[in-house]
């Protein structure tokens, strides 16, 4: 293999036709750049109508499948994306303007968030972000403190068995059981416009693995970003190709 050969971008594969294919996407490193802390990002000029004009061209049928909340898709992406799923599928709006939807799941102890909060203000750079039923220990800012932050999650969940701990790009994910991204894609493809089409999820991440293999199980595609698109500049120009 040649050095060219290894600097070449990848590739994506061809889409089923418009009229039969689901786009499910994920937002952070996948739709914008990850930012050195989530309230950092920026959503590039254009994205927001790129997003609108291939959500008509596949008649509805394109969602953000996403760790961050409901709330935050809206002030990114305001109305492009037809249905939402947030904190990797444990809210769900199925199309706009309908009520979100909350699957039945562990309530999230606040002593385990004011604990999380303490094993943030130990390790300083650490952020923590809240969700409604789910958080997240960033440590872009401080990498040599993921390992002390892990041990000290895996000590907190020893005694809160119904909540996981996940892995993600410099962060850990402390959500509960039974949620993710693959019971998303599974939710929303099961109601119109994305019924009886194709899915195609791309994601760039360890939490989006289980979203992959559901669209594939389904028939459908799942792609990583690296693999088949390279940087998330490569697939929003990859979305404008379809726009046009």
């Amino acid at each position: 293999m040649t050095c060219g050969s290894l600097a070449a971008k990848p590739e994506p594969p061809p889409l089923p036709e418009l009229q039969r294919t689901a786009l499910l996407l994920d937002l952070d490193g996948t739709l914008i750049d990850i930012a050195p802390a989530p309230d950092l990002v920026v959503v590039p000029p254009g994205l927001i109508d790129t997003l609108r004009t291939v959500r008509e061209r596949l008649g509805g049928a394109l969602a953000v499948i996403t760790g961050r909340p409901i709330e935050t898709i809206d002030r990114l992406l305001h109305d492009a994306p037809y249905a939402v799923a947030g904190e990797h599928g444990g809210v769900v709006r199925h199309a706009p303007g309908e009520a979100v939807e909350r699957p039945p799941q562990a309530t999230l102890p606040g002593a385990l968030v004011d604990a999380a909060a303490e094993l943030a203000r130990a390790h300083p750079g650490a952020l923590l972000e809240v969700k409604a039923g789910s958080f997240t220990l960033h440590y872009r800012a401080v990498p040599d403190a993921g390992p002390g932050l892990r041990a000290g999650l895996e000590a907190l969940l020893r005694d809160a068995t119904a909540f996981e701990l996940l892995s993600g790009k410099m962060m850990w994910e402390v959500r509960p059981r039974g949620i993710d991204k693959g019971k998303a894609v599974r939710t929303l493809m099961a109601r119109a416009p994305f019924a009886a089409r194709v899915p195609v999820f791309i994601g760039d991440d360890v939490t989006d693995e289980a979203a992959i293999e559901a669209a594939a199980a389904m028939g459908g595609v799942g792609l990583r970003v690296a693999d088949a698109f390279g940087e998330p500049a490569d697939v929003r120009a990859w979305l404008a190709t379809l726009a046009q």
